[in-house]
């Protein structure tokens, strides 16, 4: 099996709401996102002849994903009062409201499911929030 990894990044902030410790608190990442997709066999067409994909391509479609949630608030819907809300965007915050929790782990979930979407065989995405702490998603079939 043929395995492409690219990775982009982005700046944001973030909290963990009915968390009890530090990341119940806004606090910022710069979140790191590596997308490995994978194929039995690779391209004939004369353009692509012996890919999988263009890197050019691959890689424009990952930054357009993550630049969506770049230098913005990302929070979890329903999780601030609709006042904050108010309030935050009446200042010209740029917030990005998600169904689930922003974990690293939901976010390599999320970012999977999106580059699937987009019509690639994802082999596993994963997501750092630190050089150090990353978590992986990789579907279990």
């Amino acid at each position: 099996m043929y395995i492409l990894k690219t990775e982009e990044c982005f700046d944001s902030a973030h909290f963990l709401s009915g968390y009890k410790g530090k990341c119940s608190n806004i606090h910022g990442h710069r979140w790191k996102v590596e997308i490995q997709i994978c194929a039995d066999k690779l391209r004939e067409d004369a353009q692509t002849r012996g890919m999988i994909v263009d890197f050019g391509k691959l890689k424009d479609d990952l930054k357009k994903e993550v630049d969506y949630f770049d230098h913005t608030m990302i929070i979890e819907e329903g999780t601030l009062k609709e006042k904050t809300m108010d309030a935050m965007c009446e200042e010209g915050f740029l917030i990005r409201e998600v169904k689930f929790r922003p974990t690293a782990e939901n976010f390599a979930k999320y970012f999977y499911d999106v580059m699937s979407r987009a019509g690639y065989t994802v082999n596993m995405a994963t997501v750092y929030e630190t050089p150090n702490n990353c978590a992986s998603y990789r579907n279990g079939e």
